[in-house]
């Protein structure tokens, strides 16, 4: 019973993995589609998240009945319970990620961002696709120090973020009204993408550890 208990716990654990892995070809997409104004890879972005959401269903049935019929505790339970939370981080990172290709798509087919503010973005998408990378380690692992690594790198994409808006906060900026607003948008998209790698490497160290990491 309780190694047919783990063997469904690793493939819980084999299936948020692969979200991460998803949002992270995701983000990546969305990026060069917003860097070059190209349609085809914005429509690739719904495809992955598509492909997202179709593990969510599954890991959170699989979720259920390890606690309904397996009755884990200690450890075993807090595994599954982190795994339940994960599944709502991973598909968020998927539903952000769409959020900057229905932005591409929308202003198709002109760019939606020029000059320093689309290479703050691009390195912005960068840094994002980085952290979802360091983030399927994580789950893959259980690696506490790789978890901690994330935060630290997330601090790279906030600092990104902060330069954007003081960019478009310039009295000297040009842009459009509509063009603040998408860039606007776009930096709060990846900065929260940001924050959900981070929850995912707190939620690991929280099931090795039994304890909460500060933020």
């Amino acid at each position: 019973m309780r190694m047919k208990f783990h063997e469904q716990l690793d493939e819980l654990t084999d299936r948020l993995a692969s979200m991460c892995r998803l949002a992270g070809d995701a983000v990546r997409a969305a990026t060069e589609a917003l860097v070059l104004a190209d349609l085809p890879l914005a429509e690739r972005v719904f495809d992955l998240n598509d492909q997202i959401e179709e593990l969510r269903g599954p890991c959170e049935d699989l979720a259920m009945a390890l606690l309904a019929l397996q009755g884990p505790v200690a450890r075993d339970l807090r595994q599954v319970v982190t795994g339940v939370h994960l599944v709502t981080d991973l598909s968020r990172m998927g539903g952000l990620v769409q959020h900057v290709a229905e932005s591409v798509r929308r202003r198709h087919p002109e760019h939606v961002a020029s000059g320093e503010a689309e290479e703050l973005l691009s390195e912005m998408g960068r840094v994002a696709a980085e952290l979802a990378g360091l983030a399927e380690r994580v789950l893959r692992t259980h690696d506490p120090e790789l978890a901690a690594e994330i935060g630290r790198r997330d601090d790279e994409l906030d600092d990104l973020h902060r330069r954007l808006l003081t960019l478009i906060e310039d009295p000297s900026w040009t842009g459009t009204i509509p063009a603040a607003v998408d860039v606007t948008l776009l930096g709060r998209f990846y900065e929260r993408f940001g924050d959900h790698a981070v929850v995912v490497g707190r939620r690991v160290i929280f099931l090795v550890t039994g304890e909460q990491m500060s933020p």
